[in-house]
């Protein structure tokens, strides 16, 4: 029986994890007969993730390039040497028909393996500044793809395009009010979704918790806060202190964690988020404001440049997070919940940058690769 194989490989963060993942169901969704092999680092949020799909997970080790000292670095040239020969050995022993990439230093070996061993590789990048894995390996990808306009001219490859990150599905087909009834929240009260990532971030969690009987007492909001898992115990303890009745305010749900995301976002009408770009790509499809407040230590510093793009776009509103406090986050929200115009503005330019059809666009583009590439080994 002849099927079609995939190496699906991008991890480390889950703005490089859940693209993928989308790419990797939707093609299950088109062929069941298809198999999805995911190439990661098992000691990473990969692995978890992936765990209970149809794949099978291939492990590699690798970790992200140490800065200054020369011991360091020398090893991790060889782990990374190592790491390349492992993908090496799965790309002979599968033999798939396509690689793709989204990112993270668990995708550089295997893309390698794919140039190496001259099997098709297809490349995504979710930034606006992109990563340094698509800078240095992308010219040799069969193509690239991209979600942000202005990232093809930092690419040294002509076969790229612009097609938006791919996203899940529940995006596409979940209405508001629809998912308002799943978290069962009012149907009509000016609703804030709260949140910093899977792992948290302390400066908008301190302030967040701050600000939540003034948005809910005196505002009259609902607020949906995910603290992130580390963090959760922390802010339940502040907020007992500050606001002891919060536990029977129903305009009040936090979390340490939410894993229906698009039920989250598609409730929201203000978003109060880190700007990894799997975010914003969420956050422009779920018809809603954002104030962005990127994370400073991100890799090459693309969360600020993310950000700042939408801000240029009148896309979001931006806060750095040294200026994040009680105040001035409370700020932004007011300053998006008194001025209509504004607010409204906002959200139509943040809508307007969905890209609804990148899986579909990216799958196409697979497809059409493999159709004119395919090479046996």
């Amino acid at each position: 029986m002849t099927y079609r194989k995939y190496f699906i490989t991008g991890g480390g963060t889950g703005g490089h994890i859940y693209p993928a993942i989308a790419i990797a169901d939707r093609l299950l969704e088109l062929d069941e007969e298809s198999k999805i092999f995911y190439v990661g680092n098992p000691c990473n949020m990969e692995y978890e993730i992936t765990k209970d799909k149809n794949y099978e997970f291939l492990g590699v080790k690798s970790s992200g390039m140490p800065r200054g000292a020369k011991v360091s670095l020398i090893k991790w040239g060889f782990e990374m040497f190592f790491a390349f020969l492992v993908c090496v050995y799965y790309v002979f022993k599968y033999r798939p028909d396509v690689i793709f990439g989204t990112g993270g230093y668990v995708s550089a070996p295997t893309i390698l393996a794919g140039i190496f061993t001259r099997t098709p590789v297809v490349m995504h990048d979710c930034d606006a500044n992109p990563g340094l894995v698509t800078r240095k390996i992308g010219r040799f990808a069969n193509f690239i793809s991209l979600a942000f306009d202005g990232a093809c001219d930092k690419i040294p490859n002509k076969n790229c395009k612009v097609f938006g990150n791919p996203i899940r599905n529940e995006f596409s087909t979940l209405d508001k009010i629809s998912a308002r009834k799943i978290l069962d929240i009012d149907l009509e009260k000016l609703t804030i979704c709260i949140m910093g990532g899977s792992l948290g971030a302390k400066k908008i969690n301190t302030s967040a918790v701050k600000i939540l009987k003034t948005l809910s007492n005196d505002l009259n909001c609902q607020i949906i806060f995910q603290t992130g898992k580390k963090n959760f115990d922390e802010c339940i303890k502040e907020l007992k202190e500050i606001y002891p009745e919060f536990e029977n305010d129903k305009n009040i749900i936090i979390r340490p964690y939410f894993d229906n995301m698009p039920v989250v976002l598609k409730s929201s009408d203000i978003v109060v988020s880190r700007s990894g770009s799997l975010s914003i790509s969420e956050i422009c499809a779920s018809d809603c404001a954002p104030i962005f407040i990127p994370y400073p230590y991100a890799a090459s510093d693309h969360q600020r440049k993310n950000a700042k793009f939408m801000e240029q776009n009148n896309a979001g509103l931006y806060l750095e997070d040294s200026d994040t406090t009680a105040q001035t986050l409370l700020s932004k929200i007011n300053e998006l919940k008194e001025d209509k115009n504004k607010f409204e503005n906002i959200k139509k330019s943040c809508q307007s940058m969905a890209k609804f059809d990148a899986c579909e666009n990216i799958i196409n583009k697979i497809n059409e690769v493999i159709n004119k590439n395919y090479v046996y080994i």
